[in-house]
């Protein structure tokens, strides 16, 4: 791999106190003092991690990346898991809505999907986005089959082959995030530094909608505020982002992200529910109602 510039080293002298801040089926975090080491998913391809990892390192994404200590030689490996180290930073607040960084998040899209690919140091792996989704999917054929399910496997059917990750994706490239949403954002250095992007395991070259898509999901749900859509997709517009035209109808280019949002999510609340038999709480009741809806598509 090209060499990337240096970056900070992880701190000689941490706090010895270990925290978990999330240990799900696919990723493990935890905090040591000034530092955090991700475990990444066991099916992680560790030479595209390391490119990810040279991007977010990388002069031309500093101050919209979160970059990695030593990211030169890739993932390092624990148990025969790619675990990354960072440095921490405050997330957000989730018990303030109303304080909810939606400006900034959109302004750093804007910027992240400026960013020349072909500027990077080494090639740049796709954005894993349709990935993901179809991951969702296939851990939904492993639930018990219900009415539930199946409507979400109809609205799936209704996205076109890409969103599904089942043909080569032919529209607009640009840099992506890939699986964008309020958590993926933390100010460094904590507790007052700029916002910055994190977890990079979906980054690369693709539909920049994708992006914004999460939010403009919600929003089509009646699970975000229109106020909150409104602050979130002025600031991308006005910042310039390539994703969405500057004005008019932004939904010729969302449509079909949002919809395979919307599908990803029910399967992954349906399957989640079903493993702990419970029945869907409002939320996910109304992901469902956007799926049967979606699959009344033509």
């Amino acid at each position: 791999m090209p060499a990337v510039p240096a970056v900070p080293s992880p701190p000689t002298t941490p706090d010895p106190r270990a925290v978990v801040l999330a240990d799900r089926l696919d990723v493990t975090v935890v905090r040591v003092g000034g530092a955090v080491a991700k475990a990444h998913a066991a099916d992680t391809d560790p030479g595209a991690l390391a490119l990810r990892l040279a991007v977010a390192a990388h002069p031309l994404t500093r101050g919209i990346l979160l970059p990695p200590y030593e990211p030169a030689g890739g993932a390092r490996f624990a148990r025969g898991r790619a675990v990354s180290v960072w440095p921490y930073g405050r997330p957000v607040d989730t018990g303030d809505p109303r304080a909810a960084p939606w400006e900034e998040a959109a302004v750093l899209l804007a910027r992240l999907h400026a960013v020349p690919p072909g500027e990077l140091s080494g090639p740049v792996p796709p954005m894993r986005g349709p990935a993901k989704a179809a991951r969702a999917m296939a851990r939904l054929r492993g639930a018990p089959d219900s009415a539930a399910a199946r409507t979400v496997r109809l609205a799936w059917r209704r996205l076109p082959a890409w969103a599904r990750d089942e043909a080569p994706y032919e529209g607009r490239v640009a840099l992506c995030h890939g699986d964008w949403h309020l958590g993926q954002l933390v100010r460094h250095p904590a507790p007052d530094g700029d916002w910055l992007l994190i977890d990079v395991d979906d980054l690369g070259t693709g539909e920049p909608a994708w992006d914004l898509a999460r939010p403009a999901m919600w929003f089509a749900a009646g699970l975000l505020a229109p106020e909150a859509w409104a602050r979130f997709l002025g600031a991308y517009q006005d910042a310039g982002g390539t994703a969405v035209p500057g004005s008019g109808d932004p939904w010729a280019h969302l449509d079909v992200p949002a919809r395979t949002l919307a599908v990803q999510s029910a399967a992954t609340a349906v399957a989640k529910a079903a493993r702990e038999e419970r029945v869907l709480d409002d939320a996910e009741s109304e992901l469902l109602a956007t799926c049967a809806r979606i699959a009344q598509l033509k």
